[in-house]
């Protein structure tokens, strides 16, 4: 059985360096980053122009999603004004997507008349880089599948900007996006 859940991808970031390595207190690089509107995937490779784009040591999980939801209530969980969805460097940030129980899964994402497949393979753990450019207390409070899931696309296609279809074979509630699997601890 499959269920579909009305989602909007909320952006998609495709960013062909990387930005955070090395040490957070010596300031993350000053590299080009793209809000596109709409990405073209890969089966087995990623998204064209990103940075995992067909690195082996990445193919299983060359896409990144998260639910903004989950950035929403960390900084609320903080107290701090919203953080920017791109700066967690997460490929895909989707709005009313219940993630952590597809891991394991393989997921469909229609967006824009187009489908692409993508088999959730673990998830998207936090750096301690999120305690520097989103706010003291981010790293640890997005742990438990708040930090998004890492993914191998299984089919080439085209993922757009705005309304979108999540075809999950697992029951999902969207009123849980962005949820831990566990209440981390804040400092």
């Amino acid at each position: 059985m499959t269920h579909r859940y009305d989602v909007e991808i909320v952006h998609l970031l495709v960013s062909p360096e990387h930005a955070y390595f090395g040490r957070p207190r010596d300031g993350a690089a000053d590299v080009e980053t793209h809000d596109a509107e709409h990405a073209r995937v890969v089966a087995d490779k990623g998204i064209v122009g990103d940075r995992f784009f067909g690195r082996a040591v990445h193919l299983d999980a060359s896409v990144t999603l998260m639910a903004v939801e989950a950035l929403e209530a960390v900084a609320a969980e903080l107290g701090v004004a919203p953080f920017d969805p791109l700066a967690a460097r997460r490929n895909v940030v989707l709005r009313g997507a219940h993630l952590t129980p597809l891991v394991g899964e393989e997921v469909v994402l229609e967006s824009g008349g187009d489908a692409v497949r993508l088999r959730v393979g673990r998830f998207a753990n936090p750096c301690a880089w999120m305690d520097r450019v989103l706010a003291p207390g981010a790293h640890p409070a997005l742990r438990g599948g708040r930090g998004g899931v890492r993914c191998r696309p299984l089919t080439d296609g085209v993922l757009h900007r705005g309304p979108a279809v999540l075809v999950s074979p697992v029951e999902l509630d969207p009123a849980r996006a962005g949820e831990a699997l566990r209440r981390p601890r804040l400092p």
